[in-house]
């Protein structure tokens, strides 16, 4: 009996140690990513496969994914906590619905590249197209948190109310990150815009809700934001979840 209880306490001392050690390579893999990850985010840029998903497949797992501008020689960088999916042909809401015009032709062209337009005489808002050629679907990333550059963006918003203003918005992201209509079309592979991984995994909550500021299509559940997450656009929906989902 002493010799199995022996056994069994050696046993149980390897094994505390083998997870030990895979804690601390686990922690130390994901410092590394972290670090590196910010130094050069290109090289964990999300690959043209990923945008040739279906749209609101894409719309779910762009959160948490870190969107990247090169401005002025140095890295701009958000984490994406708030996104909005319009459908094609499908959806009334969509710039696609009805027929291809001079605005709207940019969404036509096959997923992985800005599509980028102008509102309200006076801000821009930065969408991701999806799917495969002719299908009109893209993303919309509604909100950020910041995550490397954070005094830039501050500098090129302006006055803002809170630290949590900065990019809590679809034309409040595009001034922080000085985006506009010359970057309709952009290749989201090109070293000037493009989105990447997290430098880690990360577990969190997707809320569900209704998108905000439309009223064609306005019953559709394709709003998908990080529950809790104080950058997301403060607005009443937030409380009006219709569903939750677990990454």
């Amino acid at each position: 009996m002493k010799i199995v209880k022996y056994k069994l306490h050696l046993n149980l001392i390897l094994n505390t140690q083998v997870f030990f050690v895979l804690t601390i390579y686990y922690r130390s893999k994901n410092q590394y990513l972290s670090v590196h990850m910010f130094e050069n985010p290109y090289k964990y840029r999300l690959r043209k496969a990923f945008y040739l998903k279906d749209t609101l497949t894409v719309s779910k797992l762009l959160l948490g994914k870190f969107l990247v501008r090169k401005y002025n020689g140095s890295y701009l960088c958000g984490k994406i906590v708030e996104t909005e999916a319009y459908l094609g042909d499908t959806d009334p809401a969509c710039h696609a619905y009805g027929r291809v015009t001079p605005r709207n032709a940019t969404l036509f062209r096959e997923g992985g590249i800005a599509y980028v337009y102008f509102i309200y005489g006076n801000y821009f808002c930065f969408n991701v197209v999806t799917e495969k050629e002719g299908i009109g679907a893209a993303v919309l990333i509604r909100a950020l948190e910041p995550a490397k550059g954070a005094e830039t963006m501050k500098l090129l918003r302006g006055r803002i109310k809170n630290e949590h203003a900065i990019t809590n918005g679809p034309a409040k992201l595009c001034l922080a990150f000085g985006i506009d209509g010359k970057h309709n079309g952009t290749d989201l592979q090109s070293k000037d815009i493009f989105i990447s991984r997290g430098p880690a995994e990360e577990n969190f909550t997707v809320a569900v809700s209704r998108r905000i500021g439309i009223e064609k299509g306005s019953h559709f559940p394709y709003r998908f934001f990080i529950k809790d997450n104080p950058f997301v656009t403060r607005h009443k929906l937030n409380k009006e979840i219709i569903t939750e989902i677990k990454l």
